[in-house]
Protein backbone atom coordinates (compact mmCIF):
# COMPACT_ATOMS: atom_id res chain seq x y z
CA UNK A 1 0.00 0.00 0.00
CA UNK A 2 1.55 3.42 -0.97
CA UNK A 3 0.69 5.81 1.93
CA UNK A 4 -0.16 9.18 0.46
CA UNK A 5 0.20 11.57 2.98
CA UNK A 6 -1.14 15.66 3.59
CA UNK A 7 0.12 17.59 0.26
CA UNK A 8 0.46 20.45 2.76
CA UNK A 9 3.54 18.52 3.75
CA UNK A 10 5.40 18.92 0.86
CA UNK A 11 6.23 22.76 2.02
CA UNK A 12 7.53 21.49 5.07
CA UNK A 13 11.35 20.79 5.25
CA UNK A 14 13.39 19.00 7.98
CA UNK A 15 13.98 22.34 10.70
CA UNK A 16 16.93 24.31 10.49
CA UNK A 17 17.70 23.47 14.27
CA UNK A 18 17.58 19.35 13.37
CA UNK A 19 19.80 19.94 10.32
CA UNK A 20 22.03 21.95 12.43
CA UNK A 21 21.49 19.73 15.18
CA UNK A 22 22.66 16.89 12.92
CA UNK A 23 25.59 18.22 11.57
CA UNK A 24 27.01 19.40 15.20
CA UNK A 25 27.03 15.67 16.29
CA UNK A 26 28.99 14.34 13.07
CA UNK A 27 31.35 16.72 14.55
CA UNK A 28 31.42 15.75 18.35
CA UNK A 29 31.96 12.26 16.82
CA UNK A 30 34.84 13.28 15.28
CA UNK A 31 35.75 14.66 18.94
CA UNK A 32 35.84 17.86 17.66
CA UNK A 33 34.93 21.19 19.90
CA UNK A 34 31.60 22.22 19.44
CA UNK A 35 30.16 26.02 20.86
CA UNK A 36 26.68 25.56 20.56
CA UNK A 37 24.97 28.92 19.66
CA UNK A 38 21.60 28.24 17.59
CA UNK A 39 19.04 27.18 19.24
CA UNK A 40 17.33 29.31 22.85
CA UNK A 41 17.32 26.90 25.32
CA UNK A 42 18.26 28.99 28.23
CA UNK A 43 20.94 27.01 30.27
CA UNK A 44 20.33 28.69 33.67
CA UNK A 45 17.93 26.44 35.98
CA UNK A 46 14.34 27.07 37.45
CA UNK A 47 14.78 29.04 41.17
CA UNK A 48 14.65 26.72 43.62
CA UNK A 49 11.33 28.02 45.01
CA UNK A 50 10.06 27.15 41.57
CA UNK A 51 11.27 23.21 41.70
CA UNK A 52 9.97 22.84 45.14
CA UNK A 53 6.30 23.87 43.98
CA UNK A 54 6.62 21.74 40.98
CA UNK A 55 8.00 18.28 42.44
CA UNK A 56 5.24 18.93 46.06
CA UNK A 57 2.21 19.24 43.33
CA UNK A 58 3.67 16.13 41.31
CA UNK A 59 3.81 13.71 44.16
CA UNK A 60 -0.03 14.29 44.89
CA UNK A 61 -1.85 12.13 43.17
CA UNK A 62 -4.84 14.42 42.96
CA UNK A 63 -2.89 16.78 40.47
CA UNK A 64 -3.27 14.27 37.86
CA UNK A 65 -6.21 14.34 36.58
CA UNK A 66 -7.37 17.19 33.65
CA UNK A 67 -7.32 20.27 34.82
CA UNK A 68 -10.00 22.19 32.99
CA UNK A 69 -8.51 25.05 32.62
CA UNK A 70 -6.54 27.81 35.16
CA UNK A 71 -6.45 27.74 39.26
CA UNK A 72 -7.46 29.98 41.11
CA UNK A 73 -4.48 30.53 42.32
CA UNK A 74 -2.69 30.57 38.64
CA UNK A 75 -5.72 33.56 37.41
CA UNK A 76 -4.74 35.68 40.99
CA UNK A 77 -0.75 35.21 40.11
CA UNK A 78 -1.19 36.62 36.27
CA UNK A 79 -3.92 39.31 37.44
CA UNK A 80 -0.87 40.33 40.37
CA UNK A 81 2.03 40.09 37.84
CA UNK A 82 0.49 42.20 35.03
CA UNK A 83 -0.54 44.77 37.77
CA UNK A 84 2.79 45.05 39.22
CA UNK A 85 4.98 44.68 36.07
CA UNK A 86 3.26 46.80 33.81
CA UNK A 87 0.31 48.46 35.50
CA UNK A 88 -2.53 46.43 33.31
CA UNK A 89 -5.57 45.03 35.18
CA UNK A 90 -6.83 41.96 33.62
CA UNK A 91 -10.53 40.17 34.22
CA UNK A 92 -10.25 36.39 34.51
CA UNK A 93 -12.04 36.75 30.87
CA UNK A 94 -8.62 38.34 29.10
CA UNK A 95 -6.50 35.65 29.66
CA UNK A 96 -5.62 32.08 29.00
CA UNK A 97 -3.41 29.59 29.62
CA UNK A 98 -1.85 27.57 26.26
CA UNK A 99 1.20 25.17 25.97
CA UNK A 100 3.73 27.60 25.32
CA UNK A 101 3.73 30.86 22.90
CA UNK A 102 4.89 28.49 20.26
CA UNK A 103 1.70 26.22 20.57
CA UNK A 104 -0.52 29.11 20.74
CA UNK A 105 0.43 30.54 18.00
CA UNK A 106 0.22 27.71 16.18
CA UNK A 107 -3.31 26.80 16.83
CA UNK A 108 -5.03 30.74 17.20
CA UNK A 109 -5.17 31.22 13.76
CA UNK A 110 -7.84 28.03 13.88
CA UNK A 111 -9.55 30.76 15.96
CA UNK A 112 -9.58 34.48 13.94
CA UNK A 113 -9.06 33.05 10.12
CA UNK A 114 -11.09 31.20 7.36
CA UNK A 115 -9.25 29.85 4.52
CA UNK A 116 -8.05 32.59 2.51
CA UNK A 117 -7.62 35.20 4.89
CA UNK A 118 -4.37 37.52 4.91
CA UNK A 119 -2.02 37.46 7.61
CA UNK A 120 0.44 39.64 7.93
CA UNK A 121 4.09 38.24 9.23
CA UNK A 122 7.22 39.80 9.55
CA UNK A 123 9.96 39.18 7.72
CA UNK A 124 12.37 38.46 9.13
CA UNK A 125 10.57 36.86 11.76
CA UNK A 126 10.23 33.59 13.72
CA UNK A 127 8.97 30.68 11.61
CA UNK A 128 5.78 29.82 13.67
CA UNK A 129 4.34 33.41 13.05
CA UNK A 130 3.99 31.79 8.92
CA UNK A 131 3.27 28.43 10.07
CA UNK A 132 0.74 28.85 12.22
CA UNK A 133 -2.19 31.05 9.92
CA UNK A 134 -0.35 28.84 6.99
CA UNK A 135 -2.00 25.28 8.56
CA UNK A 136 -5.59 27.02 8.86
CA UNK A 137 -5.29 27.97 5.29
CA UNK A 138 -4.69 31.47 5.66
CA UNK A 139 -2.13 33.45 3.21
CA UNK A 140 0.68 34.93 5.02
CA UNK A 141 2.38 37.70 3.50
CA UNK A 142 5.65 39.16 4.66
CA UNK A 143 5.91 43.16 5.56
CA UNK A 144 9.52 43.90 5.52
CA UNK A 145 12.00 44.89 8.57
CA UNK A 146 14.70 46.86 7.18
CA UNK A 147 17.91 47.69 9.24
CA UNK A 148 17.62 51.23 7.43
CA UNK A 149 14.03 51.67 9.48
CA UNK A 150 14.92 50.05 12.98
CA UNK A 151 13.31 46.76 11.76
CA UNK A 152 9.82 48.08 11.80
CA UNK A 153 7.13 48.14 9.59
CA UNK A 154 6.70 51.01 7.83
CA UNK A 155 3.45 51.50 8.90
CA UNK A 156 3.12 55.57 7.21
CA UNK A 157 3.79 53.93 3.62
CA UNK A 158 2.04 50.39 4.13
CA UNK A 159 0.02 49.67 0.77
CA UNK A 160 -3.54 50.34 1.83
CA UNK A 161 -4.88 48.10 -0.40
CA UNK A 162 -2.68 45.39 1.09
CA UNK A 163 -3.65 46.65 4.93
CA UNK A 164 -7.82 46.69 3.89
CA UNK A 165 -7.37 42.80 2.87
CA UNK A 166 -5.44 41.66 6.01
CA UNK A 167 -7.20 39.76 9.28
CA UNK A 168 -4.66 39.99 11.23
CA UNK A 169 -1.18 40.36 12.02
CA UNK A 170 2.20 39.30 13.90
CA UNK A 171 4.18 41.43 15.73
CA UNK A 172 7.13 40.64 17.51
CA UNK A 173 9.64 43.31 20.16
CA UNK A 174 11.82 42.83 21.77
CA UNK A 175 11.97 40.30 18.32
CA UNK A 176 13.43 37.14 17.25
CA UNK A 177 15.67 36.80 15.58
CA UNK A 178 16.55 40.94 15.09
CA UNK A 179 17.71 41.68 18.70
CA UNK A 180 15.85 45.23 18.76
CA UNK A 181 12.74 47.02 20.77
CA UNK A 182 10.13 49.21 19.45
CA UNK A 183 9.45 52.72 20.85
CA UNK A 184 6.12 53.77 22.50
CA UNK A 185 5.74 55.96 19.15
CA UNK A 186 5.52 52.75 17.79
CA UNK A 187 2.77 50.84 19.44
CA UNK A 188 0.86 54.15 19.55
CA UNK A 189 1.49 54.14 15.58
CA UNK A 190 0.71 50.18 15.63
CA UNK A 191 -2.94 50.68 17.81
CA UNK A 192 -4.09 53.34 15.28
CA UNK A 193 -2.78 51.57 12.22
CA UNK A 194 -5.22 48.58 13.43
CA UNK A 195 -8.12 50.52 14.10
CA UNK A 196 -8.46 52.33 10.67
CA UNK A 197 -7.95 49.14 8.84
CA UNK A 198 -9.96 46.87 11.44
CA UNK A 199 -6.70 44.06 11.74
CA UNK A 200 -5.98 41.93 14.56
CA UNK A 201 -2.91 42.27 16.18
CA UNK A 202 -0.94 39.27 17.55
CA UNK A 203 1.64 40.66 19.79
CA UNK A 204 4.59 38.27 21.04
CA UNK A 205 6.20 39.25 23.98
CA UNK A 206 8.54 36.68 24.85
CA UNK A 207 11.49 38.46 26.04
CA UNK A 208 9.83 41.59 28.22
CA UNK A 209 12.56 40.58 30.48
CA UNK A 210 15.56 40.46 28.53
CA UNK A 211 16.54 44.23 27.78
CA UNK A 212 19.90 45.63 28.01
CA UNK A 213 21.47 48.78 28.50
CA UNK A 214 18.39 50.10 30.67
CA UNK A 215 15.74 49.35 28.69
CA UNK A 216 12.93 48.54 30.17
CA UNK A 217 10.34 45.88 28.62
CA UNK A 218 6.25 47.05 28.46
CA UNK A 219 3.59 45.49 27.44
CA UNK A 220 1.94 45.82 24.36
CA UNK A 221 -1.70 46.08 26.66
CA UNK A 222 0.27 49.20 28.11
CA UNK A 223 -1.01 51.27 25.37
CA UNK A 224 -4.41 53.13 24.98
CA UNK A 225 -7.02 50.68 22.64
CA UNK A 226 -4.02 47.72 22.51
CA UNK A 227 -6.82 45.71 24.20
CA UNK A 228 -9.46 46.81 21.48
CA UNK A 229 -7.24 45.17 18.72
CA UNK A 230 -5.44 42.53 19.66
CA UNK A 231 -3.69 40.36 22.43
CA UNK A 232 -0.25 39.45 23.11
CA UNK A 233 1.21 36.37 23.88
CA UNK A 234 3.76 36.28 27.32
CA UNK A 235 6.31 33.21 28.36
CA UNK A 236 7.50 31.95 31.35
CA UNK A 237 10.01 29.65 29.44
CA UNK A 238 12.69 32.40 28.76
CA UNK A 239 12.10 34.25 32.10
CA UNK A 240 12.03 31.93 34.59
CA UNK A 241 13.71 28.86 32.21
CA UNK A 242 10.45 26.56 32.60
CA UNK A 243 11.03 26.17 28.83
CA UNK A 244 10.25 22.55 28.74
CA UNK A 245 7.36 22.83 31.15
CA UNK A 246 5.51 24.53 28.49
CA UNK A 247 3.34 27.23 29.61
CA UNK A 248 2.58 30.84 28.26
CA UNK A 249 -0.65 32.76 28.07
CA UNK A 250 -2.74 34.47 25.64
CA UNK A 251 -3.96 38.00 26.77
CA UNK A 252 -5.99 41.02 25.70
CA UNK A 253 -9.19 41.36 23.48
CA UNK A 254 -12.27 39.23 25.37
CA UNK A 255 -13.86 38.16 22.10
CA UNK A 256 -10.31 36.76 20.58
CA UNK A 257 -9.31 35.18 24.15
CA UNK A 258 -12.97 33.75 24.25
CA UNK A 259 -13.14 32.34 20.76
CA UNK A 260 -9.57 31.28 21.28
CA UNK A 261 -10.64 29.08 24.85
CA UNK A 262 -13.23 27.84 22.71
CA UNK A 263 -11.69 26.15 19.86
CA UNK A 264 -8.68 24.97 22.29
CA UNK A 265 -11.10 23.37 24.79
CA UNK A 266 -12.28 20.71 21.56
CA UNK A 267 -8.22 19.40 21.51
CA UNK A 268 -7.07 20.22 25.05
CA UNK A 269 -8.04 19.80 28.78
CA UNK A 270 -6.15 22.13 30.33
CA UNK A 271 -2.29 22.47 31.46
CA UNK A 272 -1.11 19.96 33.95
CA UNK A 273 -1.62 20.94 37.71
CA UNK A 274 2.08 20.55 38.73
CA UNK A 275 3.11 22.83 35.93
CA UNK A 276 0.60 25.52 36.85
CA UNK A 277 2.02 25.57 40.56
CA UNK A 278 5.33 26.22 39.19
CA UNK A 279 4.26 29.02 37.53
CA UNK A 280 2.16 30.37 40.44
CA UNK A 281 5.69 30.26 42.17
CA UNK A 282 7.43 31.47 39.50
CA UNK A 283 4.94 34.84 39.21
CA UNK A 284 4.57 35.52 43.23
CA UNK A 285 7.96 34.45 44.23
CA UNK A 286 11.16 36.18 44.40
CA UNK A 287 12.01 37.87 40.91
CA UNK A 288 15.55 39.01 42.09
CA UNK A 289 17.12 35.58 40.25
CA UNK A 290 14.87 37.33 36.54
CA UNK A 291 17.36 40.49 36.97
CA UNK A 292 20.78 38.27 37.80
CA UNK A 293 19.82 36.57 34.70
CA UNK A 294 19.82 39.51 32.39
CA UNK A 295 22.79 40.60 33.87
CA UNK A 296 24.26 37.68 32.74
CA UNK A 297 22.98 37.55 29.29
CA UNK A 298 24.14 41.37 29.06
CA UNK A 299 27.96 40.18 29.88
CA UNK A 300 27.26 37.52 27.14
CA UNK A 301 26.58 39.89 24.72
CA UNK A 302 29.28 42.13 25.43
CA UNK A 303 31.62 39.28 25.42
CA UNK A 304 30.43 37.70 22.39
CA UNK A 305 29.37 41.17 20.26
CA UNK A 306 32.12 43.23 21.31
CA UNK A 307 34.85 40.74 20.84
CA UNK A 308 33.73 39.89 17.02
CA UNK A 309 33.66 43.80 16.55
CA UNK A 310 37.39 44.10 18.00
CA UNK A 311 38.14 41.21 15.41
CA UNK A 312 36.63 43.08 12.52
CA UNK A 313 33.21 41.27 12.51
CA UNK A 314 30.52 43.85 12.84
CA UNK A 315 27.83 42.45 14.97
CA UNK A 316 26.06 45.10 16.95
CA UNK A 317 25.18 44.98 20.22
CA UNK A 318 21.48 43.34 20.80
CA UNK A 319 18.89 45.80 22.45
CA UNK A 320 16.81 42.76 23.87
CA UNK A 321 16.10 38.89 23.75
CA UNK A 322 18.27 35.92 24.55
CA UNK A 323 20.39 36.48 21.04
CA UNK A 324 22.48 38.40 18.84
CA UNK A 325 21.83 39.46 15.02
CA UNK A 326 24.54 40.25 12.63
CA UNK A 327 25.27 40.49 9.25
CA UNK A 328 27.62 38.39 6.96
CA UNK A 329 31.19 39.28 6.82
CA UNK A 330 32.83 40.50 3.46
CA UNK A 331 32.87 38.03 1.12
CA UNK A 332 30.09 35.80 1.89
CA UNK A 333 26.61 35.89 0.45
CA UNK A 334 24.80 32.71 1.58
CA UNK A 335 24.28 32.53 5.66
CA UNK A 336 23.51 28.64 4.93
CA UNK A 337 26.79 28.03 3.35
CA UNK A 338 28.50 30.65 5.71
CA UNK A 339 27.46 28.70 8.70
CA UNK A 340 29.12 25.26 7.77
CA UNK A 341 31.86 26.71 7.12
CA UNK A 342 32.05 28.88 10.40
CA UNK A 343 31.11 25.19 12.13
CA UNK A 344 33.66 23.38 9.91
CA UNK A 345 36.35 25.70 10.77
CA UNK A 346 35.83 27.43 14.53
CA UNK A 347 33.41 24.48 15.84
CA UNK A 348 30.68 27.98 16.46
CA UNK A 349 27.60 26.73 15.20
CA UNK A 350 24.87 29.53 14.92
CA UNK A 351 21.61 29.71 12.81
CA UNK A 352 21.87 31.09 9.31
CA UNK A 353 19.64 34.18 8.80
CA UNK A 354 17.76 32.63 5.53
CA UNK A 355 15.71 30.61 8.32
CA UNK A 356 13.77 33.47 9.38
CA UNK A 357 12.51 35.15 5.82
CA UNK A 358 13.65 36.24 2.21
CA UNK A 359 15.00 39.61 4.36
CA UNK A 360 17.22 37.39 6.85
CA UNK A 361 19.62 36.65 4.32
CA UNK A 362 22.82 38.06 4.69
CA UNK A 363 22.52 37.83 8.41
CA UNK A 364 23.33 34.83 11.16
CA UNK A 365 21.67 34.44 14.64
CA UNK A 366 23.68 34.08 18.01
CA UNK A 367 21.72 32.45 21.07
CA UNK A 368 23.45 33.58 24.16
CA UNK A 369 23.51 30.50 25.90
CA UNK A 370 27.14 29.91 26.74
CA UNK A 371 29.06 31.56 29.56
CA UNK A 372 31.07 34.57 29.23
CA UNK A 373 34.72 32.62 29.20
CA UNK A 374 32.75 30.22 26.67
CA UNK A 375 31.92 33.28 24.87
CA UNK A 376 35.67 34.42 24.78
CA UNK A 377 36.83 31.34 23.05
CA UNK A 378 34.68 31.26 20.73
CA UNK A 379 35.56 35.08 19.48
CA UNK A 380 39.48 33.93 19.75
CA UNK A 381 38.64 30.43 17.96
CA UNK A 382 37.06 32.92 15.37
CA UNK A 383 40.05 35.00 14.94
CA UNK A 384 42.03 31.85 14.53
CA UNK A 385 40.59 30.31 11.91
CA UNK A 386 40.52 33.11 9.58
CA UNK A 387 37.37 33.08 8.43
CA UNK A 388 37.31 36.72 8.27
CA UNK A 389 39.77 37.41 5.94
CA UNK A 390 38.40 35.42 3.03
Amino acid sequence: MKIQTAKRMESFQPGIFNVLDQRKNQLLAQGRQVYNLSIGTPDFLPAPHVVEALTKAASDPKNYRYSLGETPELVEAVQSWYRRRYGVELAVEEFTAVYGSQEGLAHIGWALCDPGDVVLVPNPGYPIFEMGPYLCGARCVGYELREENAYLPDLAHFDPELARRAKCMVVSYPANPLCVTAPDSFYEELIAFARRYEIMILHDNAYSEILYDGRVGKSFLSYPGAREVGVEFNSLSKTYNLTGARISFVLGNREMVSTFRRLRSQIDYGIFLPVQAAAVAALNGPQDSVERQRLEYQARRDALCGGLRSIGWNVPDSQGSMFAWGPLPAGYDSSVDFCYELLDRTGLLCTPGAAFGSLGEGYVRFALVQPVPVMEEIVSAVAASGILTR
